[in-house]
């Protein structure tokens, strides 16, 4: 149930950080109610999953998937270009989730 919840937090961080850009700054409402929803929501499932989870790798799990996400969100939907150097820098940051999830000390 731990990854689950970790999971959905990763998805409303991804939501809420997608939004960013449309928020114009904070400074149009219902983007901004959207995003920080998605903050709030991210922050208090990660803080549940992280009770049977250990921190390194929620964390792990939480940045690299996020981060991830958002360069394909971004690739995709905000036409923001992805060169060889971003995609081998998610690449390390996939391998590094993985190594971090293998060593088998969680």
């Amino acid at each position: 149930m731990a990854y689950v919840l970790l999971g959905v937090a990763i998805l409303a961080e991804v939501l809420a950080t997608s939004l960013l850009k449309s928020t114009a700054g904070f400074s149009r409402l219902w983007p901004t109610v959207g995003c920080l929803t998605g903050y709030v929501l991210a922050f208090l499932l990660l803080a549940q999953a992280v009770k049977e989870i250990p921190v390194g790798v929620a964390y792990a799990l939480w940045s690299g998937l996020g981060t991830a996400a958002i360069v394909a969100i971004g690739a995709v939907f905000l036409d923001e270009p992805v060169g060889i150097a971003k995609v081998a820098g998610i690449a390390l940051i996939i391998a590094g989730v993985v190594i971090v999830n293998l060593t088998g000390e969680h």
